[in-house]
Parts: structure tokens; sequence; C-alpha cells
């Protein structure tokens, strides 16, 4: 990317600040260049030269992704449009096994000469690597599928929608929060299409087309006596939707303290919400510390299952493989093998899904060319399994990859990433009035806040974006300058009680970051409110 690109293109406004994790790939494009195709017979005859190339230069086993990665960034302060950006990225990576070794190449020049270029030099990276190898690489069987392809079901392409209407909307949530109390706002529609072209000399042709939506605002409130201030950001989650996800319905909203919905989102009642809110947060009593009984809603609960379950069951993080950057687990192979480890109550219940549908990790097939499902991880509070790829299947005895394959752009190489992972509702009819009923001293907590977590996933702290005190059983007043610690194994061990299906809710992040160098993924993670007994409470006020 030309210098003069990159800083046009990380030229957010505030959102730069806000959002300092997001991934800027490629360059700029006029937004109506978003709704171009390319023809996937044409992307097949891409991927035939890379993997006619590779072969003929000693490659075993070669894959191909092609990817155009589309992003478009809407942003606004108060009353004013601070950016708007649309990016293209474009190119192919080139994946091979050569002298039992990997080796990678990419290249942007799709003509058929550099392409042969690129695989000739990913196997002879590949045969490199291979002066290294202690072992050679193992990769679990995976029958081809021929030409086939997976769209993410979405109602409405958020790239059709005109940047008018998006404006319109900014500005109208940017509005009502400034008339509900908020002294500031930034607010962002972050929009993601990739299309997605895997081939292998396995024997697929996988063509595919995921979009991505999140649409997110930060308000401030001050007190002009006191220069103190207080912030509530959106409660929405990122999903993997089109733009009806702004099209929250009467029939999808959550009985509760606040603005929540499911599957849908209303950006404007939810600003209108955060502009009265930051204001009483300012007035809101300081928590006193101790232990309480947690109420945790899933737009809360969502960042505690990632860093506490997600992370520490990725298997190259257990096998030590991110310890340099992001550290290890402390869900050693041991305590799976013992088939007995307990990680959490018999409540706790986590899944690994490729397939949920408005998830942002849904995807049909994964970068290996694995057809993605679900799997168990935690069972009745036991640990059974793990996150694997195709080359790590042979070290936990498994027939197949469960499909955690993934790069973040064409020019990355492909490797193991987070599931969407999921804590499962109660299966008995239970709502969040009948977990709240049962609490004598507690805390209800809502939206994801500031966390802590130690290099084996174990300690943690947690804050949110909202707390209300629990007492005898009813919500009382909010309260403030509130963390909870714990460790992973005694917290999931204190789950006491899941509210069930209708009130079961994704939330996500689109930047998991890992690796070196570092790629960041999305990923959504599912439950219903849940309930945590005796959690160690601190005050996180720098003056009580």
């Amino acid at each position: 990317m030309k210098r003069r690109d990159f800083i046009y293109l990380t030229g957010l406004g505030t959102a730069a600040t806000l959002l300092p994790g997001i991934p800027v790939f490629g360059n700029p494009i006029a937004p109506e260049r978003a709704l171009e195709r390319i023809d996937p017979a044409l992307k097949k005859q891409m991927a035939d030269v890379a993997l006619n190339a590779a072969r003929s230069k000693g490659a075993s086993y070669t894959d191909v992704r092609i990817g155009r990665y589309l992003n478009q960034f809407v942003v606004t302060r108060e009353d004013k449009v601070q950016n708007i950006v649309n990016t293209e990225s474009y190119g192919m990576g080139i994946r091979v096994v050569a002298n039992g070794a990997w080796g990678f190449a990419a290249t942007d020049k799709l003509d058929k000469d550099s392409i042969a270029r690129a695989a000739e030099l990913a196997v002879a990276t590949a045969k490199e690597n291979s002066r290294l190898l202690s072992e050679p690489v193992r990769l679990a069987p995976q029958k081809g599928y021929g030409e086939v392809s997976w769209k993410a079901p979405i109602e409405k392409n958020s790239f059709e929608v005109p940047i008018k209407e998006k404006v319109d909307l900014l500005m109208n949530v940017n509005s009502e929060a400034m008339k509900a109390g908020a002294d500031y706002i930034t607010s962002i529609l972050f929009l993601v299409n990739e299309q997605k072209y895997f081939a292998s000399t396995d024997g697929s042709y996988i063509d595919q087309d995921i979009h991505r939506i999140w649409p997110t605002f930060f308000v401030t409130k001050i007190d002009a006596a006191s220069g103190k201030f207080e912030t509530r950001n959106a409660l929405s989650a990122p999903m993997g939707m089109g733009y009806e996800y702004l099209n929250a319905r009467p029939q999808d909203k959550i009985n509760g303290i606040t603005t929540l919905y499911k599957g849908r989102y209303d950006m404007v009642e939810d600003a209108k919400a955060a502009g009265a809110q930051a204001g009483e947060k300012l007035k809101a009593k300081s928590i006193e510390p101790g232990k309480y009984d947690l109420v945790l809603d899933p737009s809360h609960l969502w960042l505690t299952i990632h860093e506490s379950v997600g992370h520490p069951t990725e298997l190259d993080r257990v096998l030590g493989y991110e310890a340099n950057f992001a550290g290890t687990s402390f869900l050693t192979l041991d305590k799976w093998q013992s088939g007995k480890f307990n990680f959490g109550s018999k409540l706790v219940n986590i899944v690994g899904d490729k397939m949920q549908k408005g998830s942002l990790g849904a995807v049909g097939y994964d970068d290996e060319g694995v057809q993605c499902g679900k799997w168990d991880i935690i069972k009745d509070g036991i640990l059974v399994n793990y996150q694997t790829i195709r080359d790590q299947a042979h070290i936990l005895n498994l027939p197949a990859s469960q499909g955690c394959c993934y790069a973040d752009n064409w020019s990355s190489v492909q490797f193991q990433r987070m599931p969407n992972v999921s804590l499962q509702p109660s299966k008995e009819k239970k709502s969040i009035d009948d977990l709240i009923k049962n609490v004598e001293k507690g805390i209800y907590i809502i939206g994801d806040g500031s966390f802590s977590i130690d290099q084996q996933r174990y300690n943690f702290q947690f804050g949110g974006q909202l707390y209300y005190e629990i007492k005898e059983g009813k919500i009382t007043n909010m309260v403030r300058d509130v963390a909870y610690q714990a460790n992973s194994q005694d917290f999931w061990n204190a789950c006491s009680g899941i509210a069930d299906e209708s009130d079961y809710r994704l939330g996500g992040s689109f930047f998991d970051g890992k690796g070196q160098p570092s790629q960041s993924s999305a990923v959504s993670h599912g439950s219903s409110t849940a309930m945590f007994k005796g959690i160690n409470v601190i005050n996180t006020a720098r003056n009580i």
C-alpha cells in the first residue's frame, strides 16, 4: 500500500482513537464499485494456474484463496460527518506442502505469469522450511466438494443502501442522544463484505459471500461543576447480517432494564437511553466492595466467554504456539485426556459453532475448504474438546478438522482461529426475572467494558457499561465503579442459573487479534442471561 493511501485510509476521525484495532486493508474505491462482482469461472481459471504451477514444482498439496475484501466506514460526531471511507483489497494467497513443510506466498497481480511465480515462491519457501522440520505436516483427510457456493442469508445488502441514508441515521442517533443529555457522541457504521474463493488439490472450488455489520456509538456526559465525566457505549453487537439488523421489530424486544432486542437493533432508541443513562451514572453511588451474586446480560457475558473459554480452548494456544505473543492456556492436554476436568458447574454447556445464523463467524467452509459444523467444548461442566484445524486433528485423534482455519486477508496465511463459542441456554423455562428473584445481594451488569486476563487465560477482571444493585430479589438503584475478579474455573463453577432460549442473544467482536504478524478475525459468542454466585467485586474509582 502506498503511504498516501495508508494515511487516507486511517484518517477515520475520532473513530481511529476509539477503535484502534480496526484493520484497514486495501485502496480507496467509489461506493458503487463495491456492488461489482467477479465471475467465479474467472476465479477458477486463476486458481488452476496456481494449482498446476505448484504441482509442477513439487508441491504435494496446494490450496489457493482468492479474496476480495470490501470495507465501508461512516463516521459522525455530534452534528458533523467526520469521514466516509470505502476500501477494496483484492488478491491471491497460495499455501503449499512440499517436502513435508508449509510454504506460503501472495500476490495482487493476477495475470497468469504473476500467479505462477507466486506459486513457485510458495513451493521454494516450503522446501527451505523443510530443512528445519522435526516431523512433517500431517493433514487430516479432506474430501473435495467440486464447485460449490455459500452465501450469508442476508435480507438487505448494506453496500446497496445509499450513503445519505446511513448519514441521516447517524445524525439522528447523535441528535437524540444529545437531546437526552449527552454532551458528546461519536457514531459509526462499519460494514464488511468478504468475497472469498477457495480451491485445493483435494478437488474443491468454493465460492463464498460473507457480510458483517457493526453500528456503534460512544456517548460522554460531563458534570460541569466537578469536571467529572461518564460514558455509555452502544449496546449493539456486531453481526453477520445485512442492513436488516437495523430494523428492530417490537416482537424482538427483550423485557429488561434498557433497550435490548433479540437479533435486531434500534440504534436511535439505544442512543436516547445512552444519553440519559450517562447522566444517571454521574449521580449513581459508588459500589461497596465485597462478594456479590452477579446476573450477567448477554451483552456483557459474551466478552467473558471469549476470554475465559474461547481463547483457552484454542489448541494452538494449549500447545504453546501463541506463547510468545498472546500466551498459553490453563486448559492443558492432560486435563482433556483425564475426561473429568471440572471446568464449570453442571449447568455449563459450551459449543463451538461455525454455522450459527447471524453470527460473525458463520461461513459454509473454512479457509482450508473444510465444511463447517457444531461440536461440544464443555459438556455438563466437563472439558471434552478444543478447536482444531487440519494439521492439528491428529493430536486429538480426531478423524477430521473442526473447520477453525481462517485468514483475515488474501495476503495473510491462514491458521487456527476461534469459531463462535457459545454458552447454551437452560432447557427449562427460566426468565431474567426468575434469576433475579433468587438474589439477596447482587449486581445486574449490562454491556461490555474494560477487562484484564493473564497469559494462561485464568485470572481475570471485567467491567461493563451499566450496573444495577439487586436487593432481596429486586433491582434497585444504579451503581458505578464496578469490576469483578475471579479465575476462569471458579467463575464457571459458580454458575447457578441460566435463562432459557427466549433470552438467547449474540455478542461479539470484529477485532479478535492473534498471531505474529497479528491478524484480526470476527467472532460471536451467544448466551442467555446467567447468574454467578459469590463473585468478588472491587471498586474501580480513583476517589470514592
